[in-house]
């Protein structure tokens, strides 16, 4: 019984964390408006717990039904204002509490490949950090400034990103799924200049990002470390302990200490939105330089290291709403010069799928949007219109030859495609005047059948408290099973025995 109470206390610190956040908060706010100063202090605390609802089969016990993650997180918005500058900060703290499920994962991660950030498997998830810290002050009526770490978005932000590519993501501790990409996204130090130029109907903005930034800021960060999202088979599995793979961020065509940028122009003209834009940045997802086919540079890892190259994006966007359908169509499309991948789809001399070498190749990204609201009100009794939206998304190889042997995914052996087409899409319904929206969302994979859907329930409680409840769904085509080397899965074949069960409460003030 003790040992029993014991285990409740300790899983429901992140709660208390939240609702102990929550009474704090609101009483520092109501005391600033009482001054009457220009400070301001906003935020959320908030909660999650996912259940797995299959069994993974890298561990040997039945993991199905166990509690996968509770986790709390406590985030502070300041806005201050001296004279002309307007100061933004954001900190957040994320901390979790490790399940019986999370020490399986660790002990499998302390054997042959111990030594890597899975031996310490709270290391991947727990962090406190300020993710934004910026000034905005505007020298001239039409020059605005913003300088520091923040975010910037350039075009549409859903599952995958075809401009939106300044930034990587931090994908470890809830892969693609957290709801808003603000959580995710990794902020950067940058120089961010807009310029109005009204007698050409629009703007042009400049991003210069000096090359300050943390290593751990470059790139989007999977789950390499046999954590609860690594693909299956890789639970347990840490390619970042010393007997496998290291990072190497001084790479001579991955040196993140180098000064990347872009620039982009957004206007107006006969009823249409647009952008064009160029940026130079890093290509998004890690790529290997192994030790058997060495580029440019030896690695010092084992196996080699991942490095993120540096990418040339010329990106154009448009859109237009259509008040006859109630719609609004978009579409986007970017020419990547010499983006990298990995070659071998078995084995090259001796070595894993994906460690045969890099090979550069031209590729055309498009993404063409469907978002309208759609009046089922007499259909299914909703209280307002019910927003939907659907998009392809589509990678286009240049100069495609499949003897050049390119996987998608490093250790896994399926190739790539001179054309893989993704098909996503969402909708939510509105009750209880707009405070429950059920959602579902969906995608697949319509190069190789894989896919997902996640229905959803979110409550509104108030003007403070919002529940989410959802389901993540995978429908993997093919998989790779623990002990095989090389198989034909793909991506998202990669999540195969995932599925999850979540709920996310929220208090924001």
């Amino acid at each position: 019984m003790q040992q029993t109470t014991r285990w409740r206390r300790r899983a429901l610190w992140p709660l208390a964390l939240a609702l102990g956040g929550a009474g704090a908060a609101p009483a520092a706010l109501a005391a600033d408006e009482e001054g009457g100063g220009d400070f301001k202090l906003s935020g959320y605390v908030r909660t999650w717990a996912s259940f797995n609802l299959q069994n993974p089969p890298e561990t040997p016990e039945n993991d199905r039904g166990d509690l996968s993650m509770l986790r709390g997180a406590l985030s502070l918005n300041a806005d201050l204002r001296t004279g002309p500058i307007q100061w933004k900060a954001i900190a957040r703290l994320d901390r979790e509490y490790k399940t019986n499920y999370l020490k399986r994962l660790e002990k499998i991660n302390q054997g042959a490949l111990s030594g890597g950030p899975g031996s310490d498997i709270l290391s991947l998830y727990n962090q406190g950090e300020i993710r934004e810290l910026y000034a905005d002050f505007s020298p001239t009526d039409r020059l605005h400034l913003r300088v520091g770490r923040q975010q910037v978005v350039w075009g549409e932000t859903d599952f995958f990103h075809v401009t939106d590519l300044i930034h990587g993501f931090d994908l470890r501790w809830r892969s693609f799924l957290e709801k808003d990409n603000d959580e995710v996204r990794k902020p950067l130090n940058l120089i961010n200049a807009n310029l109005d130029i009204p007698e050409a109907g629009g703007g042009l903005q400049l991003i210069i990002r000096p090359g300050w930034d943390r290593d751990r800021d470059i790139g989007t960060t999977y789950d390499l470390s046999g954590g609860r999202w690594a693909l299956q088979p890789n639970k347990g599995v840490d390619f970042l302990s010393p007997l496998a793979l290291d990072y190497d961020y001084r790479h001579p065509d991955a040196d993140t200490h180098d000064v990347t940028g872009g620039v982009r122009w957004s206007g107006q003209a006969g009823g249409f939105n647009y952008g064009v834009s160029y940026l130079k940045t890093y290509n998004a997802n890690p790529i290997a330089n192994s030790a058997f086919a060495p580029y440019k540079q030896q690695p010092r890892g084992t196996l080699g290291d991942f490095i993120h190259p540096k990418i040339d994006v010329f990106g154009v966007s448009v859109s237009k709403d259509i008040a006859a359908l109630d719609a609004v169509i978009s579409a986007e499309t970017a020419f990547i010069k010499d983006a990298p991948y990995n070659i071998g789809t078995g084995f090259a001399d001796g070595a894993l799928p994906g460690f045969g070498g890099i090979l550069k190749k031209d590729a055309w990204v498009t993404s063409v949007r469907f978002d309208k609201s759609l009046r089922l009100m007499e259909a299914l009794g909703t209280v307002a219109p019910s927003f939907s939206s659907i998009q392809l998304f589509d990678t286009f190889i240049q100069d495609f030859d499949k003897s050049d042997d390119l996987v998608e995914l490093v250790g896994f052996g399926a190739p790539v495609r001179k054309h893989t087409t993704i098909l996503s899409g969402f909708i939510t319904l509105n009750y209880l005047n707009s405070r429950l929206n059920p959602g579902l969302a969906f995608g697949v994979d319509l190069s190789n059948g894989d896919g997902f859907v996640i229905p959803s329930v979110e409550f509104s409680m108030g003007n403070n408290w919002r529940l989410l409840v959802e389901a993540d769904l995978f429908l993997p085509n093919k998989q790779k099973r623990p002990g095989q080397v090389e198989t034909r899965a793909h991506p998202l074949g990669g999540f195969a025995h995932n599925n999850q069960l979540l709920a996310r409460l929220t208090y924001q003030f």
